[in-house]
């Protein structure tokens, strides 16, 4: 075991065994002021205990976080379950920064008038899919005629993904006059629907979307890298306030240094980051992903720090077709703060991302 993950024990200490925590790392409330003579920061971070969301739960337990924050940060992490509420933490000042899905943070970036959202970097690219009963006799697109879909919630991510999937082969939802009866159901609910036949099929995020095959008996209609350029689409990714970006964009340069070279590590080490992913899982819900799981879903995801900027606009045109961003199309084109990631990647010598 490389030096690195000599103190994977102490992770209890940093991953609390509860699902909504506030864990304290690094300097604590009696930190030394820099050398500068400034005075430390508090960065409040929130991230869900998933695997799409493997930076925070490894660099958090390898100590990388913290180092690369340095003593004049405190690092204080609060655990989501949905999108929403992460949204509604960083409003209310309760979080500066978090990772979330694109959908959320459209819709964050949009209620604010553009004005409290930033996109600092991606997290995830890949991990959803369109399960299917293998004993439902759907095999092709208009089989969904008639048929009860799950998606995880009204709006998010798989679920503008469902409906805009739907309208090109020519089927619609009945929410838009359509014969598809698209139910948003929270992903463990769609799973104990789907093992007993209540569903016929599921548009679903890892690592539920690997459940849905191992335990439901379900097979791959489609893998939704097969419908973007390159197989990349943009599932989780970092934001933060915009006040707290121009407040600290030094202490959000640390924070980029630590998710980047995190995900460097977890691409190198696959084996190791799943391990640690789970534990990390397991310490916060209580419960971990058995292996087969793990394995499955993390093939079908990649680990990255490029925001794969143009399939979020994608979505986001997908959701305003659907009604779900008003009545005037958005304008995404402050969205997204990438400067301090380039700089962050090109101090490390790595290939910078575009808008």
């Amino acid at each position: 075991m490389p030096p690195r993950f000599r103190q994977i024990r102490v992770l209890p200490l940093l991953l609390l065994a509860a699902s909504a925590v506030v864990v304290v790392v690094g300097c604590g409330s009696g930190a030394a002021k820099p050398a500068n003579g400034s005075e430390p920061v508090t960065l409040r971070l929130g991230y869900f205990p998933n695997i799409t969301h493997a930076q925070p739960i490894v660099g958090l337990a390898d100590g990388t976080f913290a180092q690369e924050l340095g003593p004049s940060v405190k690092l204080e992490t609060k655990t989501f379950n949905a999108g929403p509420s992460a949204i509604e933490a960083l409003f209310a000042g309760a979080i500066d920064a978090t990772y979330i899905g694109p959908n959320p943070a459209i819709t964050g970036y949009v209620q604010s008038g553009g004005k409290d959202v930033r996109i600092i970097a991606g997290a995830t690219s890949g991990g959803a899919l369109l399960i299917v009963k293998a004993d439902s006799g759907i095999t092709k697109p208009s089989d969904f005629a008639n048929r009860r879909i799950a998606s995880p919630q009204l709006g998010n991510t798989q679920d503008v993904a469902l409906r805009a999937w739907l309208q090109k082969n020519g089927l619609k939802d009945k929410d838009h006059g359509g014969n598809v009866d698209v139910r948003p159901i929270a992903n463990a609910d769609a799973l104990a629907l789907f093992i007993k036949g209540e569903l016929q099929a599921a548009w679903a995020p890892e690592p539920w979307a690997t459940r849905l095959i191992l335990e439901g008996n379900g097979k791959v209609f489609v893998d939704e890298r097969d419908l973007w350029p390159n197989g990349d689409f943009v599932t989780a990714h970092l934001i933060v306030s915009a006040k707290f970006l121009a407040d600290h964009p030094d202490t959000i340069e640390r924070l980029l240094r630590a998710h980047v070279k995190t995900t460097q590590w977890i691409n190198e080490h696959p084996d190791q980051a799943k391990q640690v992913v789970n534990e990390g899982i397991k310490r916060v819900t209580s419960a971990g992903l058995p292996e087969p799981v793990i394995a499955g879903a993390w093939r079908n995801q990649e680990t990255t720090y490029d925001p794969v900027a143009s399939s979020l606009r994608k979505s986001a045109d997908d959701a305003f077709a659907l009604g779900y961003l008003g009545e005037k199309k958005p304008d995404l084109a402050n969205i997204y703060a990438l400067d301090p990631l380039n700089k962050v990647l090109r101090e490390l010598g790595l290939k910078e991302v575009s808008k």
